[in-house]
């Protein structure tokens, strides 16, 4: 297996522990240990009580039927738990595809959706998405990849880095091809439940076609990445099985204390999202008022789910340039170029920091835009 370096864990690994104010986060405003367990009565007691042998290799009983309450139809047996969604990305890659396969992933997206993916051996193609069409779906350029060698399809709805989501007949189209050609489909869905609009919120896919997969995680939504866990729903029998039978060659099974808060979490998850999608509602505005004075600058498809957004640059040379010197002066984002967007920025929105940190990115403008 070969794989190029993951561009956005490297500049992160650079800068992410060393500077003030994290500008790009893609995860939403976290919380203390402490604080998740007064959410429930006993619950300090119960983690203290808790072993620290190996857990079951699909997840806690307690921890599957907790993600299973997020779905409409997916029951806790339908639930595969992963040491984060990076090793589910991992494991559905390399369990379900083969040299010789053919799949088609959304871009632009985190990077490991695409180059695990090529790493399996399997043909890879992009249904590529463009901000000069406002990151319109293309439903006739996705059809048009679709080959008898296309075993896969994989989408992130709401999207990363854009900060958009599908319409609902948009993604039934998506759903209508995807049965159409017997496509495994995987939508990572780790921005699910933050929704700008919750009338806006997609069903999950698990929920409303029988070979698709759910991608979920603690991280994003719910501001728990410290937890490391993600999960997989899917229907297909034989689709958990073949994750579950590769996973013993990675994590075998997750951590014992991240399953018992994670399982506490998820049963209070609206106080979590509730707090969060404040934050979010609090600082988007700030962010229109931010690009309205710098409209020479900066543009941008206004997120509609998500903490993050993908606004468009110019007049900045070398934005991975720029980058660095912003996070030498404090504050960071995350260059467009480990997206292949390099006239991009990916900014986030989700921690309840950000009017201080944006007070140091306008500080911090080329001189010629900050003085006009």
């Amino acid at each position: 297996m070969e794989v190029s370096p993951f561009r956005i864990e490297r500049f992160y690994a650079r800068y992410e522990h060393t500077t003030r104010f994290m500008l790009s986060s893609s995860d939403c405003q976290t919380r203390t240990i402490g604080e998740l367990l007064d959410l429930e009565p006993g619950a300090h007691e119960r983690l203290l009580d808790s072993g620290c042998g190996y857990t079951e290799p699909l997840g806690a009983p307690a921890l599957r039927q907790a993600i299973a309450s997020l779905y409409e139809r997916a029951g806790a047996e339908e639930v595969v738990v992963t040491s984060c969604a990076e090793e589910g990305i991992f494991l559905l890659y390399h369990a379900l595809l083969r040299p010789g396969d053919h799949a088609i992933v959304e871009t632009p997206c985190y990077e490991s959706a695409l180059q695990v993916a090529r790493s399996t051996g399997a043909e890879v193609s992009q249904w590529q998405r463009r901000y000069e069409d406002g990151w319109a779906h293309d439903l006739d350029a996705l059809a048009a990849l679709i080959r008898p060698q296309t075993r896969m399809l994989y989408i992130n709805q709401p999207h990363n880095p854009t900060g958009t989501l599908m319409t609902r007949a948009v993604f039934e189209d998506v759903i209508g091809l995807a049965r159409d050609h017997g496509l495994v489909l995987i939508n990572d869905e780790v921005y699910r439940e933050l929704e700008h609009d919750p009338a806006g919120r997609l069903p999950a896919a698990c929920d409303v076609y029988e070979r698709a997969v759910s991608l979920g995680s603690i991280s994003k939504s719910y501001g728990l990445p410290g937890l490391r866990t993600g999960w997989i729903a899917a229907a297909e029998r034989m689709v958990r099985d073949a994750v579950a039978t590769l996973k013993d060659y990675t994590t075998i099974c997750a951590s014992a204390p991240s399953e018992f808060l994670t399982a506490l979490a998820l049963r209070n998850r609206q106080v979590l999202l509730d707090r969060n999608l404040a934050i979010v509602r609090r600082n988007l505005p700030l962010l229109d008022g931010f690009f309205a004075r710098h409209p020479e600058t900066f543009a941008w498809a206004r997120p509609t789910a998500s903490p993050i957004g993908f606004p468009r640059v110019t007049g900045i040379g070398d934005l991975d340039r720029y980058c660095a010197q912003l996070a030498a002066a404090g504050v960071l984002l995350l260059p467009g170029s480990v997206y292949d967007q390099p006239g991009h920025l990916r900014i986030g929105f989700g921690r309840a920091n950000m009017p201080d940190a944006l007070a140091v990115l306008e500080a911090n403008l080329p001189g010629e835009l900050s003085a006009g």
